[in-house]
């Protein structure tokens, strides 16, 4: 009865992920294929509604900004925390439009500066590991392998009804990005290895890692936090060469994402040195637009369980 019990739950599960689905992928469509001066009429009726009204992670957002910028007043730290909802927002709004935009229309919007950085990298016959902050857009960087040599992936982490991931895969793939669920990156690096594939391996590493998966704790904005090691574990253990991403945002919808060498030895590193280096790239990049980063996020909620 149990395992007939189990099964009726999957099965209802995955009709009502169906029923979801059908009833709110087609306004997502609609939405997405609006033109964007009017995606971003909806941004600002959305702002509105999200931090006068709702109020949104407010708290959150002050408590995130307030610890990061114990140097800026109040009426700063508000300032900041106005922009930041604008922004975020808008990069709502602009997932929803990677549903449905052209190719054409993110190579106008999301550009690479230095995309040449790649063109002597790749000659050393190595894998790239990129790393880089939830900060401005980071989604549009799938298109990326349009214009380097490596094969590309991203780690992901997988959204639990099927029909929506299996279009957000789809929409993000055109590129030629594979997403992998980030339990499989490994495996993708062996078999790359195995095979001779210089491949590049896209993780963004700044959230906040499980306790029970910490290995490390530094000082992020002045407070002792624990870190992701992850891109440092894979670049020194695979001797990949380890790459910063940074984005700014030039204006609304965008962007420019240039790329700078952390290490191309990274074997040669003593242990989290590689993992200081990104922190302090993201703390830096952070400081001088702070209402670009992610701050819902609740990046210091296990500040006061560092190790004395």
């Amino acid at each position: 009865m149990e395992v007939l019990k189990i099964k009726y739950d999957i099965c209802h599960a995955e009709i009502m992920n169906l029923f979801i689905y059908i009833l709110v992928y087609p306004l997502i469509w609609l939405i997405s294929i609006l033109p964007f001066r009017i995606l971003y009429v909806i941004s600002d009726a959305i702002f509105v509604l999200i931090y006068y009204v709702i109020g949104y992670r407010k708290k959150v957002v002050f408590d995130n900004l307030k610890l990061s910028f114990p140097e800026k007043s109040t009426e700063e730290i508000l300032k900041i925390r106005k922009k930041f909802y604008h922004h975020f927002v808008d990069i709502f709004m602009e997932m929803i439009k990677s549903f449905t935009i052209s190719k054409k229309e993110v190579y106008k919007r999301y550009t690479y500066p230095n995309i040449d950085f790649f063109k002597d990298l790749y000659k050393d016959g190595k894998s790239v590991i990129l790393v880089g902050p939830h900060y401005a857009n980071w989604e549009w960087i799938m298109s990326l392998d349009s214009f380097v040599d490596y094969k590309g992936y991203a780690a992901y982490t997988k959204v639990s009804n099927q029909y929506f991931n299996k279009k957000i895969l789809k929409s993000r793939e055109i590129y030629g990005t594979n997403l992998v669920p980030t339990a499989q990156i490994i495996s993708e690096i062996l078999y790359n290895k195995k095979n001779n594939i210089q491949a590049m391996y896209g993780l963004l590493s700044d959230q906040s890692p499980q306790l029970k998966k910490t290995f490390y704790w530094k000082e992020f904005f002045g407070v002792k936090v624990p870190i992701h090691t992850g891109g440092e574990m894979l670049a020194k253990k695979y001797d990949m060469n380890m790459v910063y991403i940074e984005t700014k945002k030039i204006k609304r919808g965008f962007y420019e994402t240039t790329f700078s060498l952390i290490t191309d030895n990274a074997p040669n590193y003593k242990n989290y040195e590689l993992t200081d280096v990104f922190i302090d790239k993201v703390e830096t990049q952070v400081k001088n637009q702070p209402e670009y980063y992610f701050w819902t996020h609740k990046r210091f909620k296990h500040k006061d369980k560092a190790p004395i």
